[in-house]
């Protein structure tokens, strides 16, 4: 009797049904968000994840050398698939890109429930487009896609390691590692992350930085709540001598954009010792957890992150991204729905057509966000755009990406309380109510 291998999984009828109807799901979320599904081959090139993550991580794969001698690996994760695939063959595309992947993944470890040696990611990566209001809609599309699977109780916790960068370099840890191994920054952002305060004054100690003088870094450690979280953390940072507090404002305006462009979070905290354990997250870091899962509760994770200047491709960072663990999903729905007598998925009914373009000239973007994120729970796909362009750019953006319609909001449409729809196909162009039956009485 020849058995599948370990660590891996056949998929009946029932179950594919199953997983096919969160699928589409998290597809029908993605795309009314703007996002374009992309695919990479399962293996690459053994270097690509050594260069990402260090020889160490060759133990955790499925390494091998084919019959041309060359080293290659089953993929261990699709995020530098994804990169790779950018910096060969999208780099000169228009930007930003809004791309999301899905697919199996091999990691050679222990399996355990929720955790198998091939499972599957799904992704959402925005690439071109750093800042606040970047961040915040992918927190959105994380948030909206768990939300009309019909997890419940799940946590979102938001923090920026921007912040924490500053604290620790104003103690002193340095960015570069002089022996060679780990930079002592990086080591402490690991032992934060993990919440080990033990190890964490001990890894100090080792550095000669006595507990006193590092008291503001574990007053932040220690904070954990709402937004007013953020004020909290403001008054420890304005007591360290020349700590850059600008990280800070970012992620409070990440967090005011979310709330409009995002279903409400069953429960939100600002958690600044999120910190992913990864040298290569440079801004806002999120997770969300559900509790029915336990120790190994977090099904979703991400942030910005600098990965393209490997390829070259420095101006392309930081980028923006999560992965979703699609079989942690599953275990938590399946969890959730035998508590409440739920059978299965059943994915919502949505209309992806037209395809708008939301253009916010020479305004502040938080005043088409409620408006962008009403559009899209309507069930129109709708692409933001996020670098700020002229009208004559921002218009060849939104003819590039295949948009059916514009929306342009500008200072005087604002002082009107109206907006202006164009339809690319037709030319035709009309001003509207500043609302959301306003512009879908033009929107046919």
């Amino acid at each position: 009797m020849v058995a599948k291998p370990r660590g891996t999984r056949d998929f009946l009828p029932k179950e594919m049904a199953r997983r096919l109807a969160f699928e589409r799901i998290l597809d029908d979320v993605g795309g009314r968000h703007g996002f374009f599904r992309v695919q990479t081959p399962i293996f690459e090139t053994l270097e690509l994840f050594t260069a990402k993550s260090g020889e160490g991580v060759v133990g955790q794969l499925y390494s091998f050398e084919d019959k041309g001698g060359r080293h290659l690996t089953l993929r261990p994760e699709m995020t530098a698939p994804v990169m790779r695939m950018v910096a060969e063959e999208l780099r000169n595309e228009t930007k930003p890109l809004r791309l999301s992947y899905f697919g199996q993944c091999y990691r050679y470890e222990e399996f355990k429930k929720g955790r198998y040696r091939e499972f599957f990611q799904y992704g959402i990566e925005i690439i071109g487009a750093p800042g606040p209001l970047t961040e915040a809609e992918i927190v959105a599309v994380a948030v909206n896609m768990l939300s009309e699977a019909g997890v419940k109780n799940w946590e979102l916790r938001i923090g920026h390691v921007g912040i924490l960068k500053a604290v620790l370099g104003a103690l002193g840890l340095s960015t570069k590692a002089s022996d060679g191994g780990e930079a002592p920054m990086v080591t402490a952002m690991r032992l934060i992350d993990k919440r080990d305060t033990a190890g964490l004054e001990a890894f100090l100690t080792s550095q000669k930085i006595e507990r006193a003088t590092a008291q503001p870094l574990f007053d932040i450690q220690g904070l954990s709540g709402g937004i007013e979280t953020l004020e909290q953390a403001n008054t420890i940072l304005l007591s360290i001598d020349g700590v850059d507090t600008t990280p800070l404002d970012e992620l409070r305006t990440t967090c005011n954009a979310l709330s409009a462009l995002a279903q409400t979070p069953t429960t939100m905290s600002i958690d600044l010792t999120v910190a992913r354990g990864l040298d290569y997250y440079t801004g806002m870091v999120f997770e969300i957890h559900v509790p029915e899962l336990g120790g190994e509760s977090q099904v979703l994770g991400g942030g910005s992150y600098k990965l393209m200047h490997l390829f070259g491709l420095d101006d392309l960072d930081p980028c923006c991204g999560f992965g979703l663990g699609f079989d942690r999903v599953l275990l938590a729905l399946e969890a959730q729905a035998e508590h409440e007598g739920r059978a299965e998925i059943v994915p919502g009914e949505t209309n992806s057509e037209p395809s708008i373009a939301m253009i916010p000239f020479n305004i502040d973007p938080q005043h088409v966000l409620a408006l962008t994120a009403g559009l899209r729970k309507a069930g129109y796909r709708v692409d933001l755009e996020l670098r700020g362009r002229k009208i004559g750019k921002a218009m060849s953006w939104a003819n590039s990406i295949g948009a059916t319609h514009c929306i342009v909001v500008g200072p005087q449409d604002l002082e009107q309380g109206q907006v202006t729809v164009k339809n690319l196909k037709t030319g035709e162009q009309n001003v509207a109510e500043f609302t959301l039956d306003g512009v879908r009485s033009l929107i046919v």
